[in-house]
């Protein structure tokens, strides 16, 4: 748990979360809990592992890199 004033103690929280805020680029307001719970649902699930390229994956979507991993194994 995070203490007050000390993002530290939660960095991944708190990285995923700037990631969210800076990727999705809209400051407005939900107009309710469910249209944030959709709009969140939808970043993660449809982009953020399908589509993103994430640098612990070498610069790969989460797909790519299942699809790399994949293959690789089956030729082994």
């Amino acid at each position: 748990m995070s203490r007050p004033g000390l993002p530290y103690d939660n960095a991944m929280a708190e990285s995923f979360f700037a990631t969210l805020k800076h990727e999705t680029g809209d400051d407005r307001p939900f107009e309710s809990r469910e249209d944030a719970r959709m709009a969140v649902f939808e970043y993660v699930e449809l982009f953020y592992n399908r589509i993103r390229m994430h640098s612990a994956l070498d610069y790969q979507s989460p797909v790519q890199a299942e699809r790399n991993y994949l293959s690789v194994r089956l030729v082994s």
